[in-house]
């Protein structure tokens, strides 16, 4: 209940400082009775809409359809309200340090509101109004490949120059445009590459997303070397209210399924001998394991059994903050760990020199590539999308490493 209290105090303080915009800089009743009727038909909607969520039903598009609204209104009106918010402090410190002499002079005690503040926070507020819009038309779709070279000293000579192209995040239960997702499986096809790799969310919460998506997502080609996966945090449907723990096991059940169906060899705490020659990696799969909340199904130690300390080794584990807590400074020594999770929270700037994202401040890995004394993280920024059904800057990703022997 407290939560509740919470946002709804913030939201009603967020709208009254955009009515304020809205009345200083528009004189015509009519435009600011239209807002009002606008402001409140919207704040309506997504209260019910979050009232009524059913969670024995679980994240849909419906559902995601209210985020996205929640986010085109209220970011654009956040801006608005923190411009005023400051303008009013502003307004406090000249109305207290001019009290006396206004008040001699019959003044009132706060100065008036600015018109061109509140016009220049309305006109700011439509660029994030504007890139959201675009993220969600287009940017859910801007599949990127990003390639990186990683160099070992103990690479075994005959996988120089060996290729991995890693999948995450494909969260098919968000899916609704055939011809896009196509679009996107054409890309990762047109790829060389040696071994295939995805790490985790094929869905949201329910097997049953993935009817109509079968046989496009069993179209990603299989290399040489096979391809395999290992389940992330929304593959288990702790995010939903099953009726029984049967139901909850039979769903987890047909999503191990899935993968099989799709071509993938799905590793529950086990690993693989990836052969090539008269040498060999192993590839290690683990089952989701997550800082804090997360569920903590991953057994790192069940999955290397019969490994050799001296071997290559390629982690495939869902959550990064699994490598943070476990992997990077393990004996055991984990060459190359690839996870996903973070979506990059499907915000952000990556310019040359500069990246940036919410995500940062909940995890110290969540991009790219990362190092660590010889051992090696990379984070996939997710194929898919959930929650807000769109991207903005942090573009969907197919990640193509080449693996070097140094020299």
């Amino acid at each position: 209940m407290s939560r509740w209290i919470v946002f709804i105090a913030a939201l009603l303080l967020i709208e009254f400082y955009c009515f304020q915009a809205v009345r200083t800089s528009f004189e015509n009743k009519w435009v600011r009775r239209i807002y009002l009727l606008i402001s409140v038909l919207v704040a309506v909607f997504i209260l019910v809409s979050f009232l009524k969520f059913d969670r024995s039903i679980g994240l849909g598009k419906w559902e995601m359809t209210v985020i996205a609204v929640l986010l085109l209104v209220y970011i654009p009106k956040l801006i608005v309200g923190i411009f005023l918010l400051i303008e009013d402090v502003f307004r406090i410190i000249f109305g207290a340090f001019g009290y006396f002499v206004k008040q001699g002079e019959g003044g009132s005690f706060l100065p008036e509101r600015r018109a061109f503040i509140s016009r220049s926070a309305l006109a700011l507020a439509a660029i994030p109004f504007g890139v959201m819009i675009y993220g969600i038309w287009k940017g859910r779709y801007n599949y990127k490949v990003l390639k990186s070279t990683l160099y070992f000293d103990d690479l075994p000579d005959e996988f120089d120059g060996f290729t991995i192209l890693q999948l995450s995040d494909i969260h098919c239960g968000s899916f609704d445009n055939y011809e896009k997702i196509k679009a996107g499986i054409d890309l990762i096809n047109e790829q060389e590459f040696d071994l295939l790799v995805f790490t985790g969310d094929l869905v949201n919460s329910k097997a049953d997303e993935m009817n109509g998506w079968e046989d496009l997502l069993g179209a990603v080609r299989k290399p040489e070397f096979g391809k395999f996966s290992v389940l992330g945090n929304h593959d288990y449907g702790d995010y939903i209210d099953w009726p029984t723990k049967a139901d909850r096991d039979n769903n987890l059940a047909a999503v191990k399924g899935l993968h099989p169906k799709i071509g993938f060899d799905l590793l529950l705490n086990e690993n693989r001998v990836i052969s090539k020659g008269n040498s060999s990696i192993r590839l290690v799969g683990v089952e989701n394991w997550g800082k804090g909340r997360f569920q903590k199904y991953g057994d790192l130690y069940k999955a290397a059994a019969g490994v050799k300390e001296d071997e290559f080794k390629v982690l495939l584990t869902h959550d990064p903050s699994h490598w943070d807590e476990k992997v990077q400074n393990n004996p055991f020594h984990y060459h190359l760990t690839l996870s996903g999770h973070t979506h990059g929270m499907q915000f952000g700037i990556e310019i040359p020199g500069f990246k940036w994202s919410p995500s940062k401040y909940m995890y110290p890995h969540w991009a790219g590539l990362y190092e660590n004394v010889g051992r090696y993280l990379y984070v996939n920024r997710g194929f898919g999308y959930l929650a807000f059904p769109g991207r903005v800057g942090i573009w969907p990703e197919i990640t193509l490493l080449e693996l070097k022997k140094k020299v």
